[in-house]
């Protein structure tokens, strides 16, 4: 794990926020693996591959305006993963609702791509996860 894989990592994020998906979905390994888990994660599941990935993000940012955002509030290694913990925002498309949450997630970054990523509802259960204790 290197401060290389942090980057990756970090770079999914802006391209997301930049509504620049072929350059997210490039930073993904061919066999990715996202495990998407209880509330309010939409469409909860295991996803493999990069094209059953696309497809659940895509299926996500479809509901919500180009306003949605990422920020990251604290991204660090832990052993061979890495943890961020990040708040999210916008309006929703069609009824303009304004949509506030936060999440956690561990990544894996191997030879420079996200090999899988994890949501968490909080960060304590992200944390708990990868066997740290907050």
């Amino acid at each position: 794990m290197s401060e290389q894989d942090i980057e990756v990592v970090r770079d999914q994020f802006d391209a997301v926020n930049e509504r620049d998906f072929e350059r997210a979905m490039a930073l993904y390994a061919d066999e990715v693996v996202l495990v998407a888990r209880g509330e309010p994660v939409p469409n909860p599941g295991t996803y493999e591959g990069k094209e059953a990935v696309g497809k659940w993000f895509g299926d996500w940012f479809q509901a919500f305006g180009r306003d949605y955002r990422f920020t990251i509030h604290e991204a660090r290694e832990l052993g061979d993963l890495i943890f961020i913990h990040a708040t999210h925002g916008g309006s929703g498309r069609a009824s303009g609702v304004e949509v506030r949450g936060e999440n956690s997630y561990l990544y894996r970054v191997e030879d420079g791509k996200v090999a899988r990523v994890e949501f968490y509802a909080t960060r304590s259960e992200a944390l708990e996860a990868a066997g740290v204790a907050e």
